[in-house]
């Protein structure tokens, strides 16, 4: 069986990868196959996120064991855990976060499942768009944030511009002086 995956970005409007892999790979093999259709180097702690159709991330599926799960729950690794094993329908939806940092990612969805064939190594069969970069520096960083920053601290956070002090009663407000617990 052959699965040809579909890749997006949400920061690149026309960057589109195919990537065509064995269900017998692991995701391992499939992570190898991103990072070399997008030119990436194998610089940070990557993972797979199995979602469902509203791409809520409900499975992971990590490079490597980094301390952080719980015992009771099933630890899914790339290199032992093949594609067949977690995706079995076509419009599976995947996340791959190649940026942890940022929690930057590409969304993905298993388009074609072809019966009757294999694929010996992992083939980009379509790419189009220049590929996000691969971490963000400094400045994009600040910029980033100041932005949200600056969409958080609107009219709501500070309250309403019509809020008159002169109609404020302290008295309402039970506040006393000394220890509160006592």
């Amino acid at each position: 069986m052959v699965y040809r995956f579909t890749i997006i970005s949400n920061e690149v409007e026309d960057f589109i990868r195919e990537i065509k892999i064995d269900a017998e790979a692991n995701f391992y093999d499939f992570h190898q196959a991103i990072l070399k259709s997008c030119h990436y180097t194998e610089s940070a702690p990557t993972s797979f996120f199995i979602c469902n159709e509203d791409w809520e991330q409900e499975l992971e599926v990590m490079l490597e064991d980094l301390g952080t799960s719980r015992s009771d729950e099933d630890l899914y690794l790339m290199k032992k855990t093949r594609l067949s094993e977690l995706l079995e329908d076509e419009k599976q939806r995947l996340v791959y976060i190649f940026d942890p940092l940022d929690n930057r990612m590409f969304f993905i969805e298993l388009t074609e499942i072809s019966f009757g064939q294999t694929q010996a190594q992992a083939v980009c069969s379509r790419s189009f768009g220049e590929a996000p970069r691969q971490s963000m520096d400094l400045q994009d960083f600040l910029n980033k944030d100041t932005i949200k920053l600056s969409e958080d601290l609107n009219e709501d956070f500070y309250g309403s511009d019509s809020f008159d002090t002169e109609e404020f009663d302290p008295e309402g407000f039970e506040i006393s002086e000394g220890n509160p617990y006592s």
